[in-house]
């Protein structure tokens, strides 16, 4: 019977499994020749003291016992079967769609942007300070917001779901093994696209369908029943089911929901800044050491603090990455982080944003009603545009000036392409904001010493952390609370917080769906 051992080891001794073979024969009481196979089922680093160790926790095979995978996908041609349509083409999407097909549903997925490849001429245009494309984007395009912009697949979400499951259908599609027991795994924005490729693939090759530059205009509902949906060109696609998988950007999905009398109710959100740092001084401040050597990972950081009674925290931290720009129109100013699968860069950023409630905007809720908060969040893009250099040129401060509300005379270097324009936050940043995010990062100054400094750069706005929208569903069937037939799912319905929990979003909606037309569970 297999043997789960823990040890502890250096970084050097943890980089080469060889290394500590004899260990784990000692630990596991047994003979070198008698270890058939040794599986790192979690891998973890311990920096609190300068002596830095890495926790391998592993499952040792003896003699003749071979590895046995947990994990079996068996996908059925589905040409000729029901239909779902699926809207969107992000984790939630097209995991909802392999998991249908499992299942014996066929699912249509409509992408109001391009295929992975084709969407990299989109994005290299936005970095060189050129007009974005409303439907091909960082957040828009096949894979969604994440396929672009790092590909982190940790999640701290205990709802009910397979995250493990998850994470070898990415391993199943091309992903490297180390996501399978890293503490923090990450596949990189290099490696994601061909792994999202790899599983459209699977999905048109067992009679799925995948429809890019198709955006869905409206929704066909008759007697509170959805029935399918019209795209762009008047075209009616039809289906037993619609789930909607859009992200958190889809503005234009909320409005037409709500135009049409689809219940929506308001959910909490968080904005702020993104922070970067020379990736050496953040290493220098976790490791406790002035270099980390060749076998550490660059460092990561989580902070969090109560300002006020409000929430500050870090968001999507990216070591080794880089700061790119995610809006979704003109006009509009977003910055979003990301990380190459190395984790190469000399940069690292983190989103410090802070909770924001509805009193904050209040003033707009006689006008908007449900849709107030997105208004508030498109309003804190618009003032970050006007105070930046035109374009996607961005608003930037030193973090030592933005906390005594100076205007930086010079601005550190970025990862950020574009470019920075130097601005004082205080004079179009919401006071709540502001106040805030100040608080925090003294804080964090005290909890990290060296990360406020004057090399440290905050860059606005971090503002799509999360949708400031819910589109609600029944907690049993995960219908909608109102229109039958419709699925909600994802970041964008307000279910998920990254790639991991929308996948396992995506796919219990799908196991409803197959309940409610086939009459199986999955």
């Amino acid at each position: 019977m297999p043997l789960d051992i823990n040890i502890v080891v250096s970084p050097e001794i943890a980089s080469n499994p060889k290394s500590y073979e004899r260990i784990v024969a000692r630990t596991a009481g047994v003979s070198l020749e008698q270890i058939a196979a040794i599986r790192v089922k979690r891998q973890s680093i311990d920096a609190r003291s300068r002596a830095v160790k890495v926790n391998l926790s592993l499952t040792v095979y003896i003699d003749d016992e071979r590895e046995e995978s947990v994990y079996n996908f068996e996908y059925k041609d589905v040409t000729n079967a029901p239909v779902v349509v699926i809207v969107g083409s992000g984790p939630a999407a097209l995991f909802a769609a392999l998991r249908l097909i499992e299942l014996g549903i066929k699912p249509i997925l409509l992408e109001r942007g391009k295929d992975v490849h084709s969407r990299k001429v989109d994005i290299a245009l936005i970095n060189r300070n050129g007009a974005v494309n409303s439907d091909s984007n960082y957040c828009f395009g096949e894979g969604g917001a994440g396929t672009y912009s790092d590909g982190k697949l940790f999640t701290r979400s205990k709802k009910r779901g397979d995250s493990a499951r998850a994470l070898h259908i990415f391993h199943q599609h091309g992903a490297k093994d180390e996501i399978l027991f890293q503490a923090h795994p990450h596949i990189g924005t290099d490696k994601l696209p061909t792994v999202i490729e790899n599983i459209r693939k699977t999905i048109t090759h067992w009679g799925g369908e995948i429809h890019f530059d198709t955006r869905v205009t409206d929704l066909i509902i008759k007697d509170d029943r959805i029935l399918g949906v019209k795209t762009f060109d008047g075209s009616d696609v039809l289906g037993q089911a619609v789930i909607l998988a859009t992200g958190h950007s889809a503005r234009d999905i909320y409005e037409l929901l709500h135009n049409k009398g689809v219940f929506l109710e308001s959910k909490s959100f968080a904005m702020g800044v993104r922070i970067e740092h020379q990736q050496a001084l953040i290493d220098s401040i976790q490791y406790k050491m002035p270099n980390r050597g060749e076998y550490l990972p660059a460092a990561a950081y989580s902070l969090v603090s109560q300002i006020n009674g409000r929430g500050v925290y870090s968001f999507c931290m990216c070591p080794g990455g880089f700061i790119v720009p995610a809006g979704v129109r003109d006009g509009e100013t977003v910055v979003n982080g990301m990380s190459p699968s190395g984790r190469n860069s000399l940069f690292a950023n983190a989103g410090i944003v802070t909770e924001i409630r509805e009193s904050d905007y209040a003033h707009l809720l006689p006008e908007y009603g449900v849709l107030a908060g997105l208004k508030y969040q498109q309003a804190f893009e618009e003032a970050a545009f006007r105070n930046g250099g035109g374009a996607q040129i961005v608003p930037g401060q030193r973090a030592t000036d933005f906390i005594i509300g100076k205007r930086s005379s010079t601005l550190a270097k970025t990862s950020y392409h574009p470019g920075m324009e130097s601005s004082n936050m205080i004079d179009w940043m919401p006071n709540v904001i502001y106040d805030s995010l100040r608080g925090g990062l003294e804080v964090f100054g005290t909890k990290m010493r060296g990360f406020v400094t004057e090399e440290a750069t905050l860059l606005g706005v971090e503002s799509r952390t999360s949708s400031p929208i819910r589109v609600p569903r029944n907690p049993e069937t995960l219908e909608h609370v109102q229109i039958k037939g419709l699925y909600p799912a994802g970041e964008g319905a307000g279910y998920a917080g990254g790639i991991v929990s929308a996948g396992v979003d995506g796919e219990r909606v799908a196991e409803q769906i197959a309940i409610q037309i086939l009459g199986i569970r999955g």
